[in-house]
């Protein structure tokens, strides 16, 4: 009866080690798909801001700041790119990854016009500096959030309150205009962003344990993570940039 016993709690402790070795096995294996993915929508958004700006494509440099000066047109194409996000990321789990990964490609595009009118904004030494700041700032985070042992999740509730808190305010401050509300935004906003680098980093690490990097759901979940962290440093480096930029 003792050997009985001891042979189900070898054979129980074998079973769960190997699980565990598994699920940090797929959690790897997923997590690099999820930062390829990111960083290919990087360059796609990096690729189509420079060329829109440097060959007036869609408009030129003085009808861009046109448009960032007309608030109202700005504000609607940053709705348009949210209810994009907002679709992908609410249906991504009943489409195929195919459709998923096309509308990723789509999102990363779009906001790469968006970003061509930043660029218009700002010196371009400014914006290389900012680049290279965010990059190291969303690489320490999202590093802090991959090995931490400490649990993050307590906080995502008080990030999110704090990103419903900055959302608010940005549209109050299109009608007031103040310069010292817009101040507070930006830090509050980069503060949050930096902070959601983190928490999303170990959330979606936590997630990707369970599932096979291979499969149809693993292919989904990369362009679910890609998204959430390339949301993450695009938002650090704006609000980066708003705060520090050198406006031409």
């Amino acid at each position: 009866m003792s050997n009985m016993s001891n042979h189900n709690y070898y054979q129980s402790t074998y079973s769960n080690n190997v699980y565990a070795r598994q699920a940090i096995e797929f959690g790897k294996t997923l997590m690099a798909k999820v930062y390829l993915w990111m960083f290919i929508a990087l360059v796609i958004s990096g690729l189509t801001a420079m060329y829109t700006h440097s060959s007036d494509l869609f408009f030129t440099e003085e009808e861009g700041r046109i448009i960032l000066k007309n608030q109202g047109l700005f504000w609607f194409v940053i709705i348009a790119e949210f209810i994009l996000v907002f679709i992908l990321s609410a249906a991504i789990q009943r489409m195929s990854a195919i459709v998923a990964t096309l509308m990723f490609i789509v999102y990363s595009a779009l906001n790469g016009l968006t970003l061509s009118m930043v660029l218009m904004t700002y010196t371009t030494s400014s914006v290389v500096n900012t680049l290279f700041v965010t990059a190291g700032t969303f690489g320490a985070m999202s590093f802090l959030g991959f090995t931490t042992k400490q649990d993050l999740t307590r906080f995502g509730s008080y990030l999110f309150m704090l990103l419903i808190g900055v959302i608010i305010a940005s549209i109050v401050n299109i009608f007031t205009r103040s310069s010292a509300l817009e101040w507070v935004i930006s830090f509050v906003g980069l503060a949050v962003f930096i902070g959601l680098s983190a928490y999303d980093t170990q959330k979606i690490k936590m997630m990707a344990e369970s599932i096979p990097a291979d499969s149809e759901q693993g292919k989904r979940f990369a362009i679910y993570g890609a998204l959430q962290l390339y949301l993450d440093f695009i938002n650090i480096f704006l609000y980066l940039l708003r705060l520090f930029g050198e406006r031409k």
